[in-house]
């Protein structure tokens, strides 16, 4: 299989990219400038190739949908690029808006509305997307007093979300959202109990098994089990408010 993994030059992704290879798949790369892209190919020497463009800037964003177009098809794409709840200060990017809003969300959104679908769509979640706030009337944070923990909480939700909304709009795309665990990456730290390997290993096997849970009507997993998610993520409302919420910041329609 053919699998593009966003956010691949380090942690879960780049784990994830040397399973995918050492498995015999092919992998595209993906990091936010030149450096990180040769780091990341440095790192899974056997990868196809690699793709650069910073999500949190919406026109890098499109010019990387380009990039991804231009290779052709893919069987799988994984939605993994992330930041965590480490901002001590609202960052507004060039764009004006959340960094952690627009790296998180407004990216993967950007990149499923614009790449043509692929067979699978893998959407990296969190345990934490439970204690995310479903309510879309300040997803900037222009009104709220800066809180970083509930940002991500709030953006991993909305991803979470945003998955089962492109479900419901592609019903013939296997996609899935999932919680790799608290494992020991940067952003989960040194203390975290899990290892690398395990949150890697199951998004490698969502997005290349044939395993029938895999394909379970839940579409949201911790880790390999099948798993309730927040309850705003079955909410149409909640979803269709996103779809419209990104687009209107973006100007990129969801077709």
């Amino acid at each position: 299989m053919r699998v593009l993994i966003t956010g691949s030059t380090d942690g879960l992704g780049l784990e994830a990219a040397r399973k995918l290879v050492g498995s015999g798949h092919q992998v595209i790369l993906h990091g936010r400038n030149e450096s990180r892209v040769k780091h990341g190919l440095a790192a899974v020497p056997g990868a196809t190739g690699a793709v650069i463009g910073d999500l949190a800037s919406i026109e890098q964003t499109i010019a990387l949908a380009e990039q991804i177009q231009g290779l052709g098809p893919t069987d799988a794409i994984v939605h993994n690029a992330g930041i965590g709840y480490s901002e001590p200060a609202r960052v507004q990017t060039e764009d004006g808006l959340a960094h952690v809003f627009q790296i998180n969300v407004l990216g993967a959104y950007l990149l499923t509305a614009l790449v043509p679908p692929p067979a699978r769509l893998v959407y990296l979640s969190s345990g934490l997307h439970r204690d995310g706030d479903p309510d879309l009337g300040d997803l900037q944070w222009e009104r709220r007093a800066w809180n970083g923990y509930q940002a991500y909480c709030d953006a991993k939700l909305f991803d979470t979300v945003l998955a089962a909304a492109v479900s419901h709009r592609w019903p013939a795309v296997r996609i899935a959202s999932v919680e790799p665990g608290w494992v020991k990456t940067k952003l989960g730290g040194a203390d975290a109990p899990g290892e690398v390997e395990s949150g890697a290993d199951a998004i490698v096997w969502l997005a290349t098994s044939d395993d029938p849970v895999a394909d379970s009507s839940s579409r949201h997993y911790d880790v390999r089990q099948p798993s309730e998610p927040h309850p705003a993520v079955a909410d149409l409302g909640t979803q269709h408010g996103l779809l419209a919420a990104c687009e209107h910041v973006s100007g990129v329609p969801f077709v």
